[in-house]
């Protein structure tokens, strides 16, 4: 599982992607040298465009060309999205708290012992693995710009 819009409007664009690039559906993305790369637990939320729309895999006909890609991206805040949290443990008190996206850097999942960049607002928790997120990105996202 990965990200999954939930709740809120949302539109499609396409970007460029990086070829030889392996992506999950729900993967959040950022931009690298003008194509998509998938968002580590580093990223910037400034620099994340949205979630990827379907996935990209090596055994893909066009895995090793630079092509376009769906791309899902909230045209309104407050847009909820459905996201399993692989690092720490999601509880009840995590709602209202901000989290980094997961170690393992395939931008789809949340980490729920990380607040360096705050990417995911938690806005319900479901589970010890799986919760509600309004994501923070974008240009207009919180947070500093270092």
């Amino acid at each position: 599982m990965a990200f999954v819009r939930k709740q809120g409007r949302t539109k499609f664009m396409w970007w460029p992607m990086t070829a030889s690039t392996v992506a999950g559906a729900g993967a959040l993305m950022v931009p690298s040298s003008g194509k998509l790369i998938v968002a580590t637990n580093t990223a910037k939320a400034y620099s994340i465009v949205g979630v990827l729309r379907h996935t990209i895999a090596a055994t893909d006909a066009d895995y090793a060309s630079e092509r376009l890609v769906e791309v899902e991206v909230p045209v309104e805040k407050w847009v909820i999205w459905k996201a399993p949290v692989n690092v720490g443990t999601l509880v009840a008190t995590s709602m209202g708290l901000y989290f980094d996206l997961s170690t393992d850097d395939l931008g789809a999942a949340v980490d729920q012992s990380a607040t360096a960049e705050n990417i995911a607002f938690c806005t319900k928790y479901l589970s010890a693995t799986e919760g509600e997120f309004v994501l923070n990105f974008g240009p207009e996202s919180i947070g500093d710009l270092d």
